[in-house]
C-alpha cells in the first residue's frame, strides 16, 4: 500500500518533469521564431529600448558605486602587504571576470525582467494573448520572442557599461582620493586584463545570463494564472528564479571554462 509521502513525492516528481518539458518546448518555440521570417524589427528595437535604455541609470550608478567600494576595500587590503600598485589589476579582474556580469544580470532581472513578466502576465489576465490567437497570430512569435531577444542583446551592452563606470569609480577612489599613482594604476590594469581570457569571458557570461533571464521572465509571464495574484506570482517568481539561475550558471561556467 502506497503511503501519502510516496504519493506526494511521485506527484511532485512527475510535475517537475512535465514542467521541465514545457520549458524546453517553450524555449524551442522562441528559438524557432527568432530565426524565422517575418523578423519583427520594430518590436525588437522597442523592446531593446525598454530593457537597455531604461536600465541605464541603475546600471551606471550601481557600477560607479561598486567600483568605488571595491577600490576602497582593495586598497585597504593591499596596503597591508605594500602592494598598492596592484590595485588596478585587482579592481579590473574582479569586475571583468565576476562582478560585472553577475551584478548586471541581477540588476536587470530586478528592473527589466520583473517588468517583462508582469507585462506578459497582464496580457494573459486581460485576454490579449487570446485575442492574438483569434487573429491567427502566435503570441510566442509576436510578444515573447522580441522580449527574449531584447534581453539577450541588451545584457552584454549593459554589462560593458557597468564595468566602465565601475572602473571609473575605482579610479576616482584609488587615484584621486587615496593617492595611488595614476600611471601605475592604469598600467597594472592593462597588463592584468586580456581580451581572450577576460573580455571574451565576460561577454560570454553576460550573453548566457541574458538568455536565461529573458527565457525565465517570458515563460513565467506566459504561464501565469489569469488573475491579479497570478501577475504578482509571475513577477516575484521571475526575480527569484532568474537570480538563482544566474548564480548557478555563473558557477558552472567558471568551473567548466575558468572564465
Amino acid at each position: 500500500m502506497k503511503t501519502p509521502t510516496l504519493q506526494a513525492l511521485g506527484f511532485r516528481t512527475v510535475s517537475l518533469v512535465g514542467h521541465l518539458g514545457c520549458i524546453v518546448v517553450f524555449i524551442g518555440e522562441v528559438v524557432t521564431y527568432a530565426v524565422r521570417r517575418p523578423f519583427r524589427a520594430r518590436r525588437l528595437v522597442n523592446e531593446v529600448f525598454d530593457v537597455g535604455v531604461l536600465s541605464l541609470a541603475i546600471v551606471c550608478l550601481s557600477g560607479a558605486t561598486v567600483g568605488a567600494v571595491l577600490g576602497l576595500q582593495g586598497y585597504n587590503t593591499l596596503s597591508r602587504f605594500g602592494a598598492e600598485g596592484s590595485l588596478g589589476a585587482v579592481v579590473g579582474l574582479s569586475l571583468v571576470r565576476e562582478l560585472g556580469p553577475v551584478l548586471t544580470a541581477l540588476l536587470v532581472t530586478g528592473r527589466a525582467g520583473s517588468a517583462m513578466a508582469a507585462e506578459i502576465a497582464s496580457m494573459v489576465t486581460t485576454q490579449q494573448l487570446d485575442g492574438l490567437r483569434m487573429m491567427s497570430i502566435n503570441p510566442v512569435d509576436f510578444v515573447v520572442t522580441p522580449k527574449a531577444l531584447a534581453m539577450l542583446i541588451a545584457m552584454p551592452m549593459l554589462n560593458a557599461l557597468f564595468i566602465v563606470f565601475a572602473l571609473f569609480g575605482g579610479y576616482l577612489v584609488g587615484v584621486v582620493l587615496l593617492g595611488v599613482d595614476s600611471g601605475v594604476y592604469v598600467a597594472s590594469l592593462e597588463h592584468a586584463i586580456t581580451f581572450e581570457d577576460d573580455v571574451a569571458g565576460t561577454l560570454l557570461k553576460s550573453g548566457i545570463f541574458g538568455a536565461l533571464v529573458g527565457c525565465i521572465a517570458t515563460y513565467r509571464g506566459y504561464i501565469s494564472e489569469p488573475t491579479s495574484a497570478g501577475v504578482s506570482a509571475a513577477t516575484t517568481g521571475t526575480v527569484v528564479t532568474a537570480s538563482v539561475a544566474v548564480l548557478l550558471a555563473d558557477y558552472v561556467i567558471t568551473a567548466l571554462w575558468g572564465v
